[in-house]
């Protein structure tokens, strides 16, 4: 695997953390400040500023673009008016690029040990160049702007479902709930044309829901819980069908963000992709909280009551939406969707410890089996896709074998 598909399991790793953190954090906020509409509004709306930093960092890499071409062009022009030598050096370029266009056209021994670790095999032949590139362009800044406008609603619905299910249930439910959007990547993944479905992936889609139906049969309860029985079934139903409903949107929005970073997921600057989304969010989804108000979804609007929890809202907006879906969307880019939405299942075990720890909460031992059962799925899928590489690349050395033969 490449660097960028262990880095992307990094990445993984770093949002699961960061996402149990928010969830217990935007749980006591709940107390105080029940509010999930301005939350999701407030934490999607503060990623725009990844835009001036989008803008910076090209900035900056240009200005060195042009510095580096000036000091190439200067060199050159000094080596041949110094040297006196002019004639003989072009002929030695043409001869140069001669070769390398004879080698380029071969694929090596070292294209092989490139694919292998994650990069395309591509011959390198003069008339599938410009194809080649077309394919690894980055797409303009108005072409993400355009791609960031049609996925904004859905991202924003996500987080909605998201941060409504966990004022209604607890944080380890939501995740599990969260978990099933494995089944819903697959799904979108093979009907768009994103990703193909294998016995192993099926096993491991198979193995994670058999879980999750485990943790929703098994018992779970809290010593600070102080609703009735009948309450309490009714504030766990609301929260599972926004977890539910947040599984959905969640593989939906996965594949179509794959399908837009490409293949190799360098299509698409993710800094810039989501510094769109918290522009349009800011600009055009205010107006939701009266439809959703008159329909009893959400609780009037208000603003924090004091100064503290303010900050508490912003400081968890930053972490909890800003940095940890940044993260989250790189691990998408660089792993594949069904790995990235499975690798959700890693905040259940995290989940379970920190409701223990600061609720009390106590598990059946269905729940922790049902556990144990999602991240076994998530362990199949990642070597689903090692085997399926490692296939691949055999394919690969056999059909260079027999064109050579």
């Amino acid at each position: 695997m490449g660097w960028k598909y262990q880095a992307g399991l990094g990445l993984i790793g770093a949002f699961v953390l960061i996402w149990i953190t928010s969830a217990e954090i935007t749980q006591k906020i709940f107390t105080e400040y029940r509010q999930p509409f301005a939350l999701t509004y407030l934490g999607v709306s503060l990623m725009v500023i990844y835009l001036p930093i989008a803008l910076l960092r090209d900035w900056f890499c240009s200005l060195l673009d042009k510095n580096m071409v000036k000091n190439l062009f200067g060199n050159r022009s000094l080596t041949s008016t110094s040297t006196g030598l002019d004639i003989p050096l072009r002929i030695n370029e043409l001869n140069n690029s001669l070769e390398t266009d004879l080698r380029s056209s071969l694929i090596t021994d070292k294209d092989l040990s490139e694919r292998e670790e994650g990069w395309p095999l591509i011959a390198k032949i003069d008339k599938d160049e410009p194809h080649v590139l077309e394919q690894r362009s980055e797409l303009s800044s108005w072409a993400i702007a355009k791609c960031s406008l049609y996925l904004t609603p859905i991202w924003f619905i996500t987080e909605y479902f998201s941060n409504s299910a966990l004022a209604n249930t607890s944080v380890a439910s939501t995740t599990v709930l969260t978990s099933t959007s494995g089944l819903f990547t697959l799904f979108f993944g093979a009907l768009l044309g994103q990703d193909s479905i294998t016995i192993a992936k099926l096993v491991a889609v198979f193995i994670s829901m058999a879980g999750v139906a485990m943790t929703t049969v098994g018992k779970t309860w809290a010593a600070d819980e102080f609703l009735s029985a009948s309450e309490s079934r009714r504030h766990n139903i609301t929260g599972d069908i926004f977890g539910l409903l947040s599984a959905i949107t969640y593989g939906l929005f996965t594949v179509l963000l794959k399908k837009s970073a490409g293949s190799e997921g360098d299509k698409v600057d993710v800094q810039k992709f989501f510094g769109y989304i918290g522009l349009f969010t800011f600009l055009g989804l205010w107006w939701l909280i009266w439809p959703l108000n008159a329909a009893g979804i959400e609780p009037p609007f208000r603003f924090p009551h004091s100064q503290s929890v303010g900050e508490v809202l912003l400081l968890n907006g930053f972490v909890g939406s800003v940095l940890s879906d940044y993260f989250w969307a790189l691990s998408v880019v660089w792993t594949t969707p069904l790995v990235a939405t499975l690798g959700m299942s890693l905040t259940m075990p995290l989940a379970m410890v920190a409701d223990m720890v600061i609720h009390g909460r106590h598990y059946s031992a269905i729940y922790i089996f049902g556990c144990l059962q999602v991240f076994a799925g998530f362990i199949i899928a990642n070597l689903s896709d090692k085997f399926s590489a490692k296939i691949e690349l055999l394919q690969m050395k056999l059909l260079c074998i027999n064109v050579h033969n």
